[in-house]
């Protein structure tokens, strides 16, 4: 290991993959460590709290507090292990023939690592690096936006925001977008062979979900060839759904959530207004015969794609850190890049790992793909220590 960041990168992201960040539980513990580890170097570390204040994102200026700085940027939340075939402790890195194992290694705790490792030598920078945590960016990229907002309104004007998703060191320049719907029905129980007594939630659901995986089908049809994502077209899938009591009874509530991640220029509204017309025209039905019946449909999260133009400066002062100077390349996954560029910073998507370990049992980054960030955080420090 010849890159002085490697081994108190390591070191962080052992204590950093220790602390269980499930999307489903508080942040905290992991958010106070980086308080912790921040004070010590000097440097104040303001939260952003969700609004019961169980979690929290996390913005720091590093370096002096002047215009055209770098934000990096990452999510502390993970998914869950829940049902996964790990053969070694999902939050204990565990280094095994030049890979090391544990949740979010890879997506995307060892970029926060690196970042953090490398504060030292970026705090002698003539330019600052804002460091940026968000929280539960994989239930829809909820936590970002607020602290972008305060970023954007409170720090003088960053230059550009590199987010550390997985992408083997590769400029990425765009992303889909990604809305998240609940859909809740409520039906009437009756014994289930007195059908006209009552009304089965599930039956209701299963006609609406039939309705979006023909939606889901239209999409593939209808895709655009020329697109440079894989797969080209928007996509539509049901992640989750539940309902009934019992065989013999007519279902009460039914429940279902589904994602469409869509393009730069495909408008997701424009895709389901057909759907959620339907919806409640159903739900106007159900409320006429049944009282306390109906259908709803709630918008969890609308997170805006990530656009190929507007980012030519910051895409050009990435691959000058890493010398890639391969075709800028797009991912199918949704990340925060496209709310920092929303919020008017020229955004790219660069960090160590490839996303197709991210999500998975024994989920891993490479000793080689950390190495390689470790360089990048050197680069970046030295750059701008020289401007």
């Amino acid at each position: 290991m010849t890159n002085l960041l490697l081994e108190p990168a390591l070191s962080t992201l052992d204590s950093l993959i220790s602390i269980d960040t499930t999307s489903r539980n508080s942040n905290l513990e992991l958010i106070s460590w980086v308080e912790t580890y921040l004070s010590g170097h000097g440097i104040r570390s303001t939260r952003v709290s969700n609004a019961d204040g169980s979690k929290a994102n996390l913005y720091a200026t590093v370096g002096p507090n002047v215009e055209g700085g770098v934000i990096l940027s990452g999510h502390s939340d993970v998914v869950p292990v829940d049902g996964q075939d790990w053969s070694t402790d999902p939050f204990v890195v565990t280094e095994q023939e030049g890979l090391l194992h544990g949740r979010g290694t890879c997506d995307m705790k060892g970029f926060i690592a690196l970042a953090l490792a490398a504060v030292p030598m970026l705090k002698q920078g003539k330019r600052p690096v804002h460091l940026a945590i968000s929280y539960d960016e994989e239930v829809g990229c909820l936590g970002a936006p607020a602290m972008i907002d305060e970023i954007a309104a409170t720090l003088p004007q960053p230059a550009l925001a590199i987010i550390g998703e997985p992408t083997m060191m590769k400029v990425v320049t765009g992303h889909k977008g990604i809305c998240v719907h609940e859909v809740e029905v409520l039906g009437h129980e009756a014994h289930s062979s007195l059908t006209h007594l009552g009304v089965s939630a599930n039956m209701v659901a299963i006609e609406l979900m039939h309705d979006l995986a023909d939606l889901a089908r239209q999409l593939w049809e209808k895709a655009d060839p020329s697109s440079p994502f894989t797969p080209p077209h928007a996509t539509l899938t049901i992640g989750k759904m539940e309902g009934g009591t019992a065989a013999n009874i007519l279902a009460r509530r039914a429940h279902f959530i589904f994602d469409l991640r869509c393009p730069p220029d495909v408008d997701p509204d424009m895709i389901l207004k057909p759907f959620k017309a339907k919806a409640a025209a159903i739900d106007a039905q159900l409320k006429e015969a049944f009282p306390g019946t109906g259908v709803r449909v709630e918008q969890l999260s609308n997170a805006p794609p990530l656009g190929q133009s507007g980012s030519e400066e910051a895409e050009a002062f990435v691959r000058k850190l890493t010398g890639d100077n391969t075709p800028a390349g797009v991912v199918s996954y949704a990340a925060e890049a496209g709310q920092f560029q929303q919020a008017g910073f020229p955004t790219v998507v660069c960090g160590p790992g490839s996303i197709e370990q991210a999500h998975q049992p024994n989920e891993y980054i490479s000793i080689d793909q950390f190495s390689r960030g470790a360089d990048f955080m050197l680069r970046l420090a030295e750059e701008l220590q020289q401007e």
